[in-house]
């Protein structure tokens, strides 16, 4: 990509962790504390996730905030525009191609804030997010409680038997689990964890 620095210093924030570790509440916090300080915000969410809304991102709790929808990456760069402070949430939906747009983003002196699930039912990494962390000028990630045995939860659990790697779904398809219990359940299943792509659920 065309190299493109700003004279306004640009970051990359992640916020990353489990299902129903608050991820998607926090962006909205941080981009609406920007609205109020008079900053042009922005923020985009991938197509494919349209659970609660097409047009807004909506955490668990309900709490929303207008967004774009998009298809690929390079539109968030098309359409960006003045923002000042730009959100993405769902990264882990995004292409590979995220990571430049980011970087390209933050050399213009924007403020980018993303949000999205650092490893996969399977407990790889998931999509983009891994690099997209290892550029980041900040990484929170964020914990949700294991329903199993009420310990710092890391694992997003599917519940159902479906092996697509995305598959949407809340409470009914997914629990936060902590390491011993991920790893219980996935023994149960018959799964040994891997980083390689081909391991599935028997």
């Amino acid at each position: 990509m065309f190299l493109e620095v700003s004279r306004r210093s640009g970051s990359i924030e992640i916020v990353t962790g489990s299902m129903f570790s608050g991820k998607t509440e926090e962006l909205i916090r941080r981009l609406k504390r920007a609205k109020i300080a008079g900053l042009v915000t922005k923020i985009f969410k991938p197509k494919t996730d349209n659970r609660y809304s097409a047009d807004n991102v909506v955490s668990h709790d309900r709490n929303l905030i207008e967004s774009v929808a998009v298809k690929l990456s390079s539109d968030i760069l098309a359409l960006a525009g003045d923002a000042q402070v730009l959100g993405i949430d769902e990264a882990q939906f995004f292409d590979m191609e995220l990571v430049d747009v980011c970087r390209t983003l933050a050399r213009r002196g924007v403020r980018v804030i993303i949000a999205g699930l650092d490893m996969d039912f399977l407990g790889r990494p998931f999509g983009p997010m891994a690099n997209l962390m290892a550029i980041a000028d900040d990484v929170a990630k964020v914990h949700a409680i294991c329903t199993r045995c009420g310990s710092l939860a890391l694992y997003s659990h599917r519940l159902t038997h479906d092996c697509n790697l995305v598959a949407l779904g809340e409470k009914d398809s997914y629990e936060p689990l902590c390491r011993e219990c991920f790893l219980k359940a996935l023994a149960a299943k018959n799964v040994v964890p891997s980083l390689d792509e081909s391991n599935s659920i028997n």
